[in-house]
């Protein structure tokens, strides 16, 4: 981590640290150390301004009071001692860059704009110039180490310590040697340290570092428990089922300090046009020194030289290279504070320019929890038997319809009778079971086995799951889902921000045309294999001008996911390929957060862009201003530092911004 040098906060080491926080911290990215990294003792952090302060006030008192012993020799000597407590480190500092090549930048700026102050016999301007840079760069420290404790007291949820029953008494071990399948016990209060399932009777949990909600939500025995939620009201104990390192926690915090690996275009420009403009602006300011001997009559040495110092001050390029990181480190920060994950900067900039949101319907826009509302069996076929072949035939499934036949039988299947299966990708599935050929799934998977259905099957609006057993129809199952709170007030915000709804779905045309006549979305396109998402998103995305981002949540939604330009995954009920593959994660499966999402991307690119405008404008004032002589050399430290500074803090104000509204 960068340890803040007074007086170089500004150097290319902190700016690497600001875009790349967590490099030394441990894989899981979560280390206490924090304290140590981010809390910095602000009196050693000024101790060399203040001496320089002092030094600088007695050299210009004696300066002024022509005191006889002050000649010339003391007098620089005097002024020099006050430079070196905040000189030195910058020129140490430079040294470094050196060694690795790096000759221009704001460090060997400033330091020449010092020393030509000097050359000329402005000693004061000499010394004030790195005092007020090395003032003006502190306050800068301060600035980022605050922006990063917030983020990192945001993330940072885990405890260290978790209480385990051994022997039906209580051990205090740490978390990290808590082995899957222990009890750990929880008091009020208490953090969960690892993933598990609730085996107390119920619990009520605060779940906000995970989903950004602040309502508590009550678990029953049996319901997964998740790292970083807080036990609030009774003891609870849970059973431990992924590994410390393997949470879902732990991969938020991972995915949130290696968001910033992938930079926004806006940021990789700047990162380039610095390396060009540092050393472009050395050669501007030679140019502003030695041009005028041939143009301007009574050219004057000292005159010239001093316009060239304040150019190289005011273009110091410490402004962008610092507060435009910064800001995407603060929309990242906004968006984790919300239940938002944010894999990195570049997707915060496709949020803003995304025109079409494509849905998934199941687990997206419904809640996915469905349950059987009818059964039909035709005759010459036993119910019991059936349902019971029917619920082997799905145990090997979670899918929300799998796990609704599972509830709605409420027996356990007998797995070992199955000799055979073949899960046939967008129509059903496929077993032997007890010498019988039994097909589960939908219209797709009976016309492409030739079974022959009753044509009134295709009339009923929910869900239908038909069963044919040994090529002959069998029957079906009619389950509903129910739309998700919320959604149709969210699909409005969208539609608010001039973007686009589309749904394309697997399931029934007629139960996705109700979704969308219900929600008011655009267009819906139902009964559609993996491969038809696919093609379905292509004509979307050549007919859309802007970016277009999909959202699901299944196994089948991740080559969908990865075609788009930017793809969120619902993250409570997404499959694990899903959340990989996607750009962007809703923790609490919410879709008030794709509306937010959106938000938090167009602010955090307004931010971005108003410090761009900003510092680049004030400094071409400036420069302008200094090249006709109506600016001093102070004048344009003071421009720098304050642009720097208001750059900084507007970024820094985007982690507590409140988009919800």
């Amino acid at each position: 981590m960068s340890s803040y040098k007074p007086g170089c906060a500004c150097n290319d080491n902190d700016r690497k640290n600001i875009t790349n926080q967590g490099d030394h911290e441990s894989s899981h990215g979560h280390t206490h150390d924090h304290e140590l990294d981010f809390n910095i003792n602000i009196f050693q952090l000024f101790l060399p301004a203040i001496i320089s302060s002092i030094l600088l006030a007695l050299a210009l008192i004696l300066d002024y009071s022509k005191t006889s012993f002050f000649n010339s020799w003391i007098r620089l000597g005097a002024y020099i001692l006050a430079y070196l407590p905040v000189g030195f480190p910058v020129f140490k500092e430079m040294l470094e860059e050196f060694k690795h090549k790096d000759f221009f930048n704001e460090l060997s700026l400033m330091f020449l704009a010092s020393v030509g102050a000097f050359y000329i016999g402005e000693y004061p301007e000499a010394v004030a110039v790195m005092l007020f840079y090395s003032i003006g760069e502190n306050f800068q420290s301060l600035a980022v180490a605050k922006a990063k404790r917030n983020i990192n007291a945001l993330l940072d949820q885990r405890p260290d310590e978790a209480t385990i029953i051994e022997n039906q008494t209580t051990k205090v071990v740490k978390a990290k040697e808590v082995q899957v399948g222990e009890i750990i016990q929880l008091k009020p209060g208490d953090k969960v340290a690892l993933d598990g399932v609730l085996i107390s009777s119920t619990a009520t949990f605060n779940t906000s570092a995970l989903t950004g909600e602040s309502t508590p939500q009550s678990k029953e025995k049996g319901e997964t428990i998740l790292a970083g939620m807080i036990n609030l009201n009774t003891s609870s104990l849970v059973k431990v089922t992924t590994p410390y390192s393997d949470s879902k926690l732990s991969k938020i915090l991972d995915l949130v300090q290696n968001a910033t690996g992938q930079k926004a275009k806006t940021e990789l420009f700047i990162r380039k046009f610095a390396k060009i403009y540092t050393p472009a602006v050395f050669f501007i300011a030679l140019l502003v020194f030695i041009l005028p001997y041939f143009f301007v009559a009574n050219y004057e040495y000292e005159t010239w030289l001093y316009r060239s110092l304040i150019f190289l001050v005011i273009s110091c390029p410490c402004a962008l290279v610092i507060s435009i990181p910064l800001g995407y480190f603060g929309g990242i920060g906004l968006a984790s504070r919300n239940g938002i994950l944010v894999k990195g900067s570049n997707f915060l900039d496709i949020l803003a320019e995304v025109k079409q949101i494509v849905f998934d319907k199941t687990g997206t826009l419904t809640l996915g929890n469905f349950s059987v509302q009818n059964v039909h069996v035709e005759q010459g076929f036993d119910r019991t038997q059936l349902l019971q072949w029917v619920n082997i035939a799905e145990s090997h499934s979670n899918h929300p319809i799998a796990t609704a036949i599972q509830a709605y039988v409420n027996h356990k299947p007998e797995v070992t009778k199955i000799t055979s299966m073949e899960d046939i990708p967008g129509k059903g599935i496929k077993v032997e079971i007890e010498d019988n050929e039994l097909l589960v799934g939908n219209f797709k998977l009976m016309d492409a086995y030739s079974i022959s259905y009753p044509e009134t099957c295709k009339e009923i609006i929910n869900t239908v799951v038909l069963i044919a057993v040994n090529n002959k129809f069998a029957g079906y199952l009619e389950i509903a889902d129910q739309i998700k709170s919320g959604a149709q007030q969210d699909i409005k915000k969208i539609h608010d921000l001039g973007i686009g709804a589309t749904i394309l779905s697997g399931d029934k045309n007629t139960i996705v045309q109700k979704v969308a006549r219900e929600l008011g979305i655009d267009h819906a396109y139902g009964e559609l294999l993996p491969e038809d998402k696919v093609s379905k998103m292509k004509e979307i995305k050549s007919t859309v001008i802007g970016k277009v981002a999909f959202v699901g949540d299944g196994f089948n939604d991740a080559p969908v996911i990865a075609l788009s330009d930017v793809g969120i995954a619902m993250g409570g009920l997404g499959s694990d390929a899903t959340i990989e593959v996607a750009d962007v994660i809703i923790q609490d499966d919410q879709t008030s957060k794709i509306p937010l999402a959106v938000k938090i991307g167009k602010a955090t690119k307004h931010v971005v862009w108003q410090n761009v405008i900003l510092a680049f404008g004030i400094k071409i004032i400036v420069m302008i201003l200094g090249i006709f002589g109506d600016i001093h050399l102070l004048e344009a430290v003071f421009a720098d530092v304050g642009v720097a500074l208001l750059a900084i803090l507007n970024a820094v104000r985007l982690q507590k911004a409140n988009l919800n509204k």
